[in-house]
């Protein structure tokens, strides 16, 4: 019987020390793939991706960098969803920030290689310029009950900070139950002093993020179109769903606008992984919502997403783990636990 998905790609920060050797691990027999990578990658003197992923050592201040992360996330989770079961019918692809852009290579708007090359080209001139910075803070509690007025109060005190004199902040990422902000020292700083910790690790810095989604990408964002050519883009095979919440449909994508989304609005303005993933239950009505790795944190953002939408009745933490036992919903592909339930 045929299974109906909604693949979910991961950006930023999701491979970490223990997924070291991911791509040897999981996808040996996609090393043609990965050599076409390589070979990018040596063409700009930059260290190529199997050696990277085939390091004996992590380091955290090498692999946190954008022009390291990023290509090396790439290429795990366009491998994990070219892996997935026979029985199962990809309906939509979307993604979380970077995962935007592995979206467009899953779906099909983008070849694997094109797809590698703006992953690449964004995420070395994200760590060239490293504008700003981000952090991470909460507006729900441990039950993932969802609270619009401590989100609005939030908000306010984000564009409170903002209207400060050499102070920036805005809202980059809305993630689930948490708000990912961005700004310069002085607006994120701000953001910290004024806000209670909470759950004894937030307000939370993000280590080499830089104020993505936000006014201050401008550059990197103009740089990115001078770079990459609207002629990399084609019909998606899939349905995409970007960071507004739009769909974009195979046969009826202007290509143009896609390219100008991708390198523009998705580059510089909040992206709303909350609305993409609301969006996907509501259109789509999959069977699940399949992560692919590498790492598996993202999966708790889509359920919280699905929380809020108070999708299949699931209206807390509790009841999404209910859901869960019997038949699972979301699948985390970086979870050795879930894995085969998507690849078979």
């Amino acid at each position: 019987m045929t299974r109906t998905a909604v693949v979910i790609c991961p950006g930023r920060g999701t491979y970490n020390k223990p997924e070291l050797g991911y791509l040897h691990l999981h996808h040996a027999e996609r090393l043609p793939m990965f050599q076409k990578f390589d070979a990018i990658r040596a063409e700009a003197g930059q260290e190529v991706v199997t050696a990277l992923d085939g390091a004996k050592r992590f380091m955290v201040g090498k692999y946190s960098r954008g022009d390291v992360a990023s290509p090396l996330i790439y290429a795990a989770s366009l491998a994990d969803a070219q892996s997935l079961a026979g029985d199962i019918e990809v309906v939509a692809v979307t993604g979380n920030s970077m995962g935007w852009y592995i979206a467009l290579a899953a779906a099909g708007a983008l070849s694997d290689e094109n797809g590698f090359r703006v992953v690449n080209t964004m995420g070395t001139l994200m760590q060239e310029h490293l504008i700003g910075g981000q952090l991470v803070y909460p507006f729900t509690d441990d039950s993932w009950t969802n609270d619009p007025d401590r989100k609005t109060a939030l908000v306010e005190d984000v564009a409170r900070i903002d209207a400060l004199d050499h102070h920036d902040l805005a809202l980059s990422i809305d993630l689930g139950g948490m708000l990912v902000l961005a700004g310069n020292e002085a607006g994120l700083a701000a953001f910290e002093a004024s806000q209670p910790s909470v759950q004894e690790r937030f307000p939370m810095r993000l280590p080499n993020h830089a104020a993505f989604h936000t006014r201050l990408q401008a550059p990197v964002a103009a740089e990115g179109r001078a770079r990459l050519g609207a002629d990399l883009f084609e019909q998606p095979k899939h349905p995409l769903i970007d960071g507004r919440g739009k769909i974009w449909w195979p046969g009826a994508s202007d290509t143009a606008a896609l390219w100008d989304y991708t390198l523009g609005h998705q580059v510089t303005e909040a992206y709303d992984f909350t609305r993409a993933v609301q969006t996907a239950a509501r259109e789509f009505a999959p069977d699940l919502f399949i992560v692919t790795g590498p790492g598996a944190t993202l999966s708790g953002a889509v359920a919280q997403s699905l929380v809020q939408a108070e999708w299949r009745g699931m209206a807390n933490k509790s009841a999404f783990l209910a859901e869960q036992e019997g038949s699972p919903v979301v699948i985390a592909m970086g979870r050795d636990d879930q894995r085969s339930l998507a690849t078979g």
